[in-house]
């Protein structure tokens, strides 16, 4: 039995802040449900930590660890999930806190994770045959098992993936965090080890020494390795991308099922979609929109402008004077795109609700009351909304890149194939050509647009395709 370690810096259902936190939950438990032994290792947020989880944590081991030539000390707690062990590295000088990042001495905290992580494997006497590491909080893990624990004949077969499920954060360090935390010398530091403009930089050194590494999208995988999308790492990327594949991210079908959700007014299924209408007159009703049978486009996202957002305040501004369409947006973000879109509720009223804040049973409505979904991101890396918007039935609406390329069929004209709409040019005007475009087919195509939604509700992105892609790069 293939024997993987997965290690990342937040995790589902205790905290997360992201797609990551999905993603630590969702692969391990298929690759359980595929027959591995797999088992996940995550920061202990003492202060994050769900109530009713830091009950069932059972005191497993502890020992010390040294971060710049001083002794620091090593709690390991667990509990079992789904038939997966989780072990949960506690410290409460480095992770008692009320945030999980964006601290001073990030370095110091998630460079002592890592090597408290490594040197777990053998208090534990579980050597992985693989080690999955995530994002930069992890991704110099590959490094210390080189340079400073290659010494330990029991890690000399151990091999290490790396995914990267944003490379816009990399983990950028000053050159001294090598003496002061790992206690390393500098035989990486070029190049083509961890080097980067005079800095360390994690996330480069995790694709220099994995084994392999992954990202979330076949496109993103591409995209990565141009200037445009490469975030100052896409010749390395170049140089390495004989071992990089990009594998799409699923969805829990289970919890995104409009014939279970409980936040919907009325449940549904393809065979049933009709009754996707009484969500509808109960989203309205909810956000405080007029109960009519115009197209509503749904917005559930950060207000960033990574996220498309200014380019859609834009598109709404010459739309909606003469477009009979409502907008409900649910989100928090930027200053200057969540005023835009109080202005464009105050603005045209019966038209916009602008929901600013975060609210997960609203999102379920959303998803499951609106007729589009828009994600008109200038990146993105996977993307989830998007694939649970089809198994609701509500169109997406995206700009081509990334995992919304990927996972996005474009409506077809000529042949009536597709799942939703998407545009390539990213400007505000073209986006309103493509709200345009799928409002006039709800209004004066109905036919067409059910059998949209047919097709995209029709998909499958359960987490056990992206486990056998996994797998297969393990073996």
């Amino acid at each position: 039995m293939t024997k993987v370690l997965f290690a990342a810096a937040e995790g589902a259902p205790f905290y997360k802040t992201g797609g990551l936190g999905d993603v630590a939950y969702a692969l391990p438990q298929a690759l359980h449900a595929a027959g591995l032994d797999v088992r996940v290792v995550l920061p202990y947020y003492s202060q994050k930590m769900p109530a009713k989880y830091a009950k069932q944590m059972q005191n497993l081991a502890q020992f010390t660890v040294q971060v710049g030539g001083v002794e620091k000390y090593v709690g390991v707690k667990t509990l079992a999930l789904g038939g997966v062990p989780y072990y949960l590295i506690d410290n409460e000088e480095f992770f008692g806190r009320g945030g999980l990042y964006g601290y001073w001495d990030d370095g110091g905290r998630f460079g002592f994770f890592q090597m408290a992580l490594i040197e777990m494997m053998q208090v534990l006497d579980f050597i992985p045959d693989v080690l999955h590491v995530n994002d930069w909080h992890t991704a110099f893990v590959p490094v210390l098992l080189r340079d400073k624990y290659g010494w330990i004949t029991p890690y000399q077969g151990i091999k290490t993936e790396l995914t990267i499920h944003n490379l816009q954060f990399q983990g950028w360090f000053p050159p001294s965090i090598l003496d002061t935390v790992f206690g390393i010398g500098r035989q990486y530091f070029h190049a083509d080890g961890f080097a980067q403009d005079g800095q360390v930089n994690w996330l480069k050194g995790g694709i220099n020494f994995a084994d392999v590494v992954t990202t979330v999208s076949p496109t993103y995988a591409q995209e990565i390795q141009t200037p445009a999308f490469g975030e100052h790492l896409d010749g390395t990327l170049r140089r390495q991308a004989g071992k990089l594949r990009g594998i799409l991210n699923g969805i829990d079908t289970k919890l995104y099922d409009p014939a279970t959700d409980a936040n919907v007014k009325a449940t549904y299924s393809a065979k049933t979609i009709k009754d996707k209408a009484k969500d509808k007159r109960d989203l309205q009703k909810t956000v405080g929109l007029p109960q009519r049978s115009v197209p509503i486009f749904g917005i559930v996202s950060r207000l960033t402008r990574q996220k498309g957002m200014d380019q859609l305040l834009a598109a709404l501004e010459t739309l909606l004077p003469g477009l009979d369409i409502q907008v409900v947006m649910l989100g928090t973000g930027d200053g200057d795109i969540e005023e835009g879109f109080n202005h464009l509720r105050d603005r045209f009223a019966g038209k916009v609700a602008s929901l600013v804040r975060f609210d997960e049973g609203l999102a379920q409505k959303i998803y499951g009351g609106a007729d589009f979904f828009v994600m008109p991101s200038a990146f993105e890396p996977s993307g989830l909304a998007q694939m649970m918007a089809m198994r609701y039935g509500t169109l997406p609406i995206v700009h081509e890149t990334g995992g919304l390329r990927d996972s996005v069929q474009p409506y077809d004209e000529t042949t009536g194939a597709g799942t939703g709409f998407s545009y390539y040019d990213f400007t505000p005007q073209v986006l309103a050509d493509t709200l345009v475009r799928a409002a006039t087919i709800y209004q004066k195509q109905p036919k067409v647009y059910a059998q949209l939604q047919q097709q995209a509700m029709a998909q499958d992105f359960d987490w056990v395709h992206a486990a056998k892609l996994y797998i297969a790069s393990y073996r």
